[in-house]
């Protein structure tokens, strides 16, 4: 089993809002050096069987039809393999 991981964020041309507010509440925090703040999204998707081209053609369809509004965001698609979990008495 691997996980596959889609990230999807604003395009760098729409204005972030919820970015921008994190980004002023910083300095008052005592957060200092920190230039700009984009919000994104994550999506971990655990996938049966292995992620071969056609797995990874199909969430990339996923992706672009249902997890990102490709008008004005981007995303990007990566696997992470899981580790072996191991039980504990």
């Amino acid at each position: 089993m691997a996980r596959v991981v889609v990230d999807v964020m604003l395009k760098p041309e729409i204005l972030d809002p919820q970015g921008q507010a994190v980004q002023r509440a910083l300095p008052r925090l005592g957060f200092e050096g920190i230039a700009d703040v984009r919000q994104g999204k994550r999506f971990e998707l655990e996938v049966e069987g292995p992620v071969d081209d056609a797995a990874l053609a199909r969430i990339n369809e996923l992706a672009e039809t249902f997890l990102a509004n490709t008008v004005i965001e981007d995303f990007t698609v990566r696997v992470e393999e899981l580790e072996e979990e191991t039980a504990t008495a």
